[in-house]
């Protein structure tokens, strides 16, 4: 299946010297939802603002559902809703006439019906006749999302969707999300809230110092890179972790009271009955034992740390 962008050697620097993305590769697939992970400064802006025209390229090629950016840009704007980090309204206009004349930007016919159930569904029709600069942030979050969805774009970017949103909206805002799918809609998302990702993705990829180091499916990743931990809640605290159990990867955790052994997940054997055995023949007993699993922030921390090594 063809993607639905597909970019292709793709850098940006800028005039100042900073190089913001180098030879960028990716393919993001129709009616996914693909999650952008990186630190501050790592290029997810700017790569997302190349793709809706708002920053010119250096090099290579970007395609919008086959259009060029560039040769045939109006048709691959067309295909595209942005919902920007930042909230840039008009705050005087009210929420109606701002999603209304947002459709007419992008040529489309008046569709009355549409704008009110897009209003609906971000609980905005109450609020149809308010102006801008009376509404909550949260509120004017989403008349944001009204106005890149008020086109019928087949492709939606979110840049930091939920920034500084409460929690409840932030729900919501995934639940339209889901819904957005379930209709053909392509997202790509960037956030700081890993658990964001977590809960909505299909695939991750990771961008750190302008270079994508990681594309991955969410739960091949997870189940790759992820890690198992044993923690071991000892009867009497230990100074040191004994010599004949160097061969484990384990740590002394909590002053001597907690032992954390780490094992693969996809490893043939974990090694966990060798070590209790071996605890036990050591004399060193435990009270309790909990196990966890590395999350998506665990995973994307450790990447990054790797990349700037």
């Amino acid at each position: 299946m063809q993607p639905v962008i597909s970019i292709q050697q793709l850098s940006k620097t800028y005039a100042s010297g900073h190089s913001a993305l180098k030879t960028i590769n990716l393919d993001i697939r129709k009616g996914e939802i693909f999650a952008l992970l990186g630190p501050n400064g790592a290029g997810k802006t700017t790569l997302i603002s190349i793709v809706c025209g708002i920053v010119n390229p250096g090099t290579g090629t970007v395609l919008v559902d086959g259009h060029d950016i560039i040769g045939d840009y109006r048709a691959a704007r067309s295909k595209i809703g942005l919902v920007p980090q930042e909230l840039f309204n008009d705050a005087f206009e009210s929420v109606w006439s701002t999603v209304k004349f947002s459709r007419g930007l992008f040529g489309k016919k008046p569709d009355a019906a549409y704008l009110e159930q897009l209003l609906r569904d971000l609980s905005l029709w109450d609020k149809k006749d308010a102006r801008l600069f009376e509404l909550s942030g949260g509120m004017k979050r989403r008349v944001m999302i009204a106005k890149a969805l008020s086109h019928e774009p087949q492709i939606l970017f979110l840049d930091e969707p939920t920034a500084g949103v409460d929690v409840e909206l932030r729900r919501d805002m995934w639940n339209m999300v889901r819904g957005l799918r379930e209709r053909g809609v392509t997202i790509i998302l960037t956030t700081h809230y890993i658990e964001e990702a977590e809960e909505m993705a299909d695939r991750i990829g990771v961008i750190s110092k302008g270079e994508i180091i990681l594309v991955e499916d969410k739960q091949v990743l997870m189940h790759q890179l992820g890690k198992k931990q044993l923690t071991l809640q000892l009867q009497q605290p230990l100074e040191s972790i004994p010599a004949e159990l160097a061969r484990y990867p384990l740590e002394l955790v909590d002053a001597g009271h907690a032992l954390v052994f780490t094992f693969d997940t996809q490893g043939e054997h974990t090694g966990i009955a060798e070590l209790l055995k071996d605890l036990a023949q050591k004399g060193i007993d435990f009270k309790d034992l909990q196990s966890s699993q590395s999350s998506l922030e665990d995973i994307f921390v450790t990447l990054v740390q790797e990349s700037r090594a």
